[in-house]
């Protein structure tokens, strides 16, 4: 589990090696906890004590082997086969999760066992709250049911499924397509999404997609279970996740990257499953490198592993297992995907692999607690501004969650300094209605990204009321707090895109032809592409429904990632009634 130091109640240290618990997020039934215990001796095994100052319902810990002592204010974790060493100078750090009926931030204490002192009488009572938690923002009334954009973005996932469909298939107009993925090169690479109105799977930004998903999910489990979509997004990022087990091949040493060719794909205008074109396989291997999409691919497995953790171990462990060679591969063989795969060039070049390879080292360091991890993940990053958070620039996603491990006045002002860029005050262009716009290719996909982005920081005590009312504000706005009463997101709202580029849904039900005449036909798409968010409107709030319109209505995996991470972000706040007084929109929606 993604852990972000929230609601901090870090203490100092207490006597005779007594730590305090830091609770580091809580909901309506549950809280994230973490410590970290400084080693004074050489360990072979150790015991660490948990100590409440009420009864628990149970704890969950994926690191160490968990008892129950008495009526669950106390828990010992006894360390598994594989960790119990631990050297004078470490500190022995552990995530977990605890249960309880009520929202509470409970107070506790940890201990180790092996460092008590020799006939201590220490009574291991647990301290008083004594530091600030992050502010309460609430006081608003939500401005949408988020939750419902949030559900209807699990959907349009749903409908760029490639692949043989299973029974439970909610997107009735799509079928079974591209089976023989792969079979140019031997291998049954069929499955994954569609990168967004064409039908070609590109490697990059779909892992982009899938971390950034898994993300959103780690930080606020809350949002998905109040809604009732828990089990929909397991569904929905399950996908993927098996589609990467497929394209990785340890043994090889190569990880296929792109399936498809766009030029030819973007010659055809038809369904998924009408599809007659070649369809060849590219892949990274040893001599032609790619360790930007090895270690945001690697990322990927890496947090789907801490999800899947309790809810299937097996398929946790395997995930995390492919994490691990596939990172090993990026470090070994170190270059930029789109110089070694040329097909991939002319549609998303890289611009570096660092803030990939940085990101995949903080997920596994957070899915292992190997030290490893976190030593490569500082190495990578780098303390510059970051251009913005997208499909390729992952510096300040790393920046972020390394500040979340270890937070630093250097680390704080870099996180800062990056959404003093995005705020009205700093350097972003904001369109006449308030709408902050980076640029015209998917101008709602870098906003949304960054909404998510701010959201994690304010979770972490950084400008939280500024940050949260800011990225409520430009959800507003994408989802129908502006002069059109317009939102972007397919099926949300009672005016919304009806034409998207989108080959599958310009075309009728099979068996009617389906051509280049459809994506010129005037009118609304046979197909309601639920959920999808589209470009988004150009610097002047401008914005046509024209399917021809490929730069603002095109949809894609990654415009949808940060969006609906950053809507599940909001439902928390609503959730935790943390829901702030937003600022007056320059534009409100005055009717339909």
């Amino acid at each position: 589990m993604f852990i972000i130091l929230i609601a901090v109640t870090v203490l100092s240290s207490l006597v005779n090696g007594d730590t305090n618990i830091e609770i580091i997020r809580h909901w309506a039934g549950g809280f994230n906890g973490k410590f970290c215990v400084p080693i004074s001796k050489e360990l072979k095994s150790w015991k660490a004590h948990l100590k409440f100052d009420q009864p628990i319902d149970s704890v969950e810990v994926w690191l160490a082997e968990v008892t129950k002592v008495g009526d669950g204010k106390e828990y010992i974790l006894t360390n598994k086969a594989w960790n119990g060493e631990e050297h004078v100078g470490d500190k022995l750090c552990l995530e977990f999760m605890g249960h309880i009926k009520e929202d509470i931030v409970p107070l506790g204490i940890v201990y180790l066992e092996e460092l008590e002192p020799s006939g201590s009488t220490n009574a291991h009572t647990v301290p008083p709250l004594t530091t600030t938690p992050v502010p309460h923002t609430g006081g608003g009334s939500p401005t949408f049911h988020y939750a419902e954009a949030l559900s209807n973005s699990i959907l349009f996932y749903d409908a760029q499924r490639s692949g043989k469909l299973p029974a439970n298939n909610p997107i009735k107009w799509r079928g079974d397509s591209a089976l023989n993925d792969g079979s140019d090169v031997g291998l049954d690479l069929s499955g994954g999404w569609y990168d967004a109105g064409d039908h070609v799977k590109f490697g990059l930004p779909l892992a982009s997609t899938t971390t950034v998903l898994l993300w959103g999910y780690l930080q606020w489990p809350d949002a998905y279970k109040s809604a009732g979509l828990t089990d929909k997004f397991f569904d929905m990022i399950k996908w993927p996740l098996d589609y990467y087990l497929k394209i990785w091949r340890p043994a090889e040493k190569e990880l296929y990257v792109q399936i498809g060719d766009g030029q030819e794909d973007h010659h055809f205008w038809g369904r998924a499953e009408d599809m007659t074109m070649k369809r060849p396989a590219y892949k990274v291997t040893t001599s032609k490198p790619g360790s930007d999409v090895a270690g945001e691919t690697a990322a990927s497995l890496a947090a789907g592993s801490i999800a899947f953790k309790s809810r299937d171990p097996a398929y946790s462990q395997k995930l995390l297992s492919a994490a691990k060679s596939l990172y090993a591969f990026g470090k070994d063989y170190p270059g930029i995907y789109s110089a070694s795969v040329t097909a991939a060039a002319g549609f998303y070049v890289s611009s570096g692999y660092k803030d990939e390879m940085c990101v995949g080292a903080v997920w596994l360091y957070k899915a292992t607690q190997d030290k490893t991890y976190l030593t490569d993940a500082w190495g990578y990053n780098t303390n510059s501004g970051a251009p913005g958070f997208s499909w390729d620039s992952k510096t300040i996603e790393c920046q972020i969650m390394l500040y979340g491990i270890k937070p630093s006045p250097v680390m704080q002002d870099v996180v800062e300094g990056y959404f003093r860029g995005w705020l009205p005050t700093g350097s972003m262009t904001y369109t006449p209605c308030g709408f902050a716009w980076k640029d015209q290719w998917g101008s709602t996909r870098y906003n949304a990204n960054t909404v998510l982005a701010a959201l994690v920081a304010a979770d972490m005590g950084l400008q939280t009321l500024t940050y949260r009312k800011w990225g409520i504000g430009q959800m507003d706005y994408i989802l129908g707090q502006n002069s059109k009463c317009f939102s972007y997101a397919i099926g949300f709202g009672k005016k919304y895109p009806l034409s998207p580029h989108h080959r599958s849904a310009s075309c009728p039900d099979i068996p009617e032809p389906c051509s280049a005449a459809n994506l010129k036909a005037k009118g609304p798409s046979p197909h309601l592409l639920v959920g999808a968010l589209v470009g988004g409107p150009d610097a002047t709030d401008a914005y046509t429904d024209n399917r021809e319109d490929y730069v603002h209505n095109e949809v894609a995996c990654d415009y949808n990632a940060g969006f609906q991470s950053a809507l599940a972000g909001i439902v928390h706040l609503i959730n935790t009634k943390n829901y702030p007084v937003p600022d007056p929109s320059k534009c409100p929606c005055k009717g339909s």
